[in-house]
């Protein structure tokens, strides 16, 4: 289980037809803890992270870009682990002073980086 400490920022899309993969994703391996959502004329989820909001919509699949979701974690080793032990993609980071990080890709292309302040 990752314990997220705070959220620097966040927008999660996914196309329409793998939502409910989504929800289990953010659910069952990442952790977050479903809230509910006020009905909207587009389909999603909302999330707590800490306390703060994380909401999954959805939108046409889109390549890879460097647009990313960035959280700040209270242990970088044990979240790595964790989703290297559920089969997560990675890409390293570069080096920033005083922090620890790296970014994983979901199964539906969003990039998210989880980082440690040392």
């Amino acid at each position: 289980m990752i314990n997220f400490k705070r959220a620097d920022h966040f927008q999660i899309v996914v196309p329409l037809e793998r939502l409910e993969e989504a929800r289990i994703f953010y659910t069952d391996i990442i952790g977050l803890e479903p809230i509910e959502r006020p009905k909207f004329t587009s389909k999603g989820y909302w999330f707590n992270i800490a306390n703060i909001q994380l909401h999954l919509n959805t939108e046409e699949a889109m390549p890879r870009t460097s647009r990313h979701n960035a959280f700040e974690v209270t242990d970088i080793a044990a979240a790595r682990k964790h989703l290297e032990n559920n089969g997560v993609e990675f890409l390293e980071e570069p080096l920033i002073p005083g922090r620890e990080r790296f970014s994983f890709i979901d199964p539906f292309g969003n990039r998210i980086e989880l980082l440690e302040m040392l």
